[in-house]
């Protein structure tokens, strides 16, 4: 094979493999922004119903911000909580001795695993067919939650 075909071949391929990488890697950006619960098409998996829900995300740089914010509204009570985690991908985050968490890419699943007191919590956020951001909670002991958000 000649210099200049090897020479061509190369750049070829150095081509495709950045085009290949910044494709893949342009799709976490697609869930940036603020999603809001569409609760009648979640399922809580037999926990109360959310009436209300945003979250937040905003992967740059391999550095992933997500931010909850939930209320339950039940009989004579209402319960508001909120939680953000900050930090690069795959790193850990220390809450005290107890909590710990981790956000990290699993092709285009951003996934947050979460782990207090023994019990290990799944989050998975992904995009679905219609443009709607897809999140699963699995959680010890309870049935799998999915939710659906809408981008605001």
């Amino acid at each position: 094979m000649s210099l200049k075909i090897c020479k061509s071949f190369l750049k070829s391929f150095v081509a495709l493999v950045f085009f290949s990488v910044y494709a893949w890697a342009s799709h976490h950006h697609d869930l940036n922004g603020t999603w809001k619960l569409v609760p009648t098409r979640s399922e809580f998996g037999g926990e109360p119903a959310l009436q209300m829900g945003t979250v937040t995300i905003n992967d740059r740089e391999r550095n992933i911000t997500i931010s909850r914010n939930f209320t339950y509204e039940g009989v004579n009570q209402s319960v508001s909580y909120s939680s953000s985690i900050d930090g690069k991908q795959n790193s850990s985050i220390h809450e005290g001795p107890a909590f710990k968490t981790k956000a990290k890419w699993d092709d285009n699943v951003l996934k947050v695993t979460s782990t207090q007191d023994g019990m290990t919590t799944v989050e998975r956020f992904k995009l679905s067919g219609d443009g709607s951001m897809m999140l699963t909670v699995d959680r010890p002991g309870h049935r799998t939650e999915t939710l659906f958000f809408e981008r605001q």
